[in-house]
């Protein structure tokens, strides 16, 4: 019966101790990656069971273990990943995050204040009030077509006496039928979608809606929105005068809105997508 591990992962483990700097004992802690390769081989587990546990990818678990962070996507996703791998072998994520910090430069630094600030406000904006003005026009429009059609038919006595007494009931018909094609048919949501964007700037909607994921997005001067994580059911929102580039760490857990449009590209879980969106029907650069 297997035992859950690899052959790749029953492998001694090569001896670094020539790689322990001057001063510092035999028994220095191993790096992140072989820490979190031993502990996962401690758990019984294969990288196969944890890229199912964690949606990361196999060649992203064997990168990290390798302590190759380059598939990663920038210290930003990378950090993500520790975190995410960390927790599924059995590990402190914040022992691990510290040492990658301090040998990759230290933690990546906070997204400004100002530029979350004005991601923020811009949601009110997208409310879309279109909707219910739309609705409250329409309704308007049949209410006095049917008044206006009510008060005409009223003066003209003798074709209600013609209806009562049997005869063909031609004006009422007419006026009846004539009334049914005024209503406005529904718009469609997208249009209306659409509509409720201003025109003249490029608005982007990201959802985690399917899990958690790491994203970061710029303005067209390059200037940084926002980086850092999405949980399930968080939303940011980013406009710009020209454009918005996105990273997507995990592409399979968003849902995108550009311009009132949902995007359907189908991205598969753990890919991580680099996306630039600009001004009119979305149009992926």
């Amino acid at each position: 019966m297997s035992n859950g591990i690899s052959p790749e992962d029953e492998r001694p483990i090569e001896d670094v101790s020539h790689d322990v700097p001057e001063g510092v004992s035999e028994e220095a802690r191993p790096s992140v990656g072989r820490a979190l390769k031993q502990a996962r081989i401690a758990a019984g587990l294969t990288v196969d069971d944890v890229t199912t546990a964690t949606r990361v990818r196999i060649a992203i678990v064997h990168a990290i273990e390798a302590d190759d962070f380059a598939p990663c996507g920038g210290d930003v996703y990378a950090r993500g990943h520790i975190r995410t791998l960390a927790k599924a072998v059995g590990l402190d994520p914040g022992a691990l995050l510290a040492q990658f910090d301090a040998e990759h430069g230290g933690r990546p630094a906070p997204t400004p204040a100002a530029p979350l600030f004005e991601a923020e406000r811009i949601r009110p904006e997208r409310r879309g009030p279109n909707w219910t003005a739309a609705m409250v026009a329409a309704i308007v429009v049949v209410i006095g077509f049917v008044g206006f059609t009510f008060v005409k038919g009223g003066d003209d006595g003798g074709n209600e006496a013609s209806v009562a007494e049997g005869a063909q009931p031609s004006a009422g018909r007419s006026a009846s039928s004539s009334a049914e094609p005024k209503k406005p048919a529904d718009p469609k949501p997208s249009d209306s979608a659409i509509a409720a964007a201003p025109a003249d700037k490029v608005t982007v909607k990201v959802s985690a809606s399917d899990g958690r994921s790491w994203i970061s997005a710029k303005d067209h001067n390059g200037r940084l929105l926002f980086d850092g994580l999405l949980n399930q059911g968080d939303s940011k929102t980013f406009q710009d005068n020209e454009k918005v580039d996105l990273v997507l760490g995990d592409a399979g857990a968003i849902e995108l809105y550009v311009n009132g449009k949902k995007i359907e590209d189908d991205f598969r879980p753990g890919a991580v997508e680099r996306l630039t969106y600009t001004k009119g029907d979305p149009q992926v650069g």
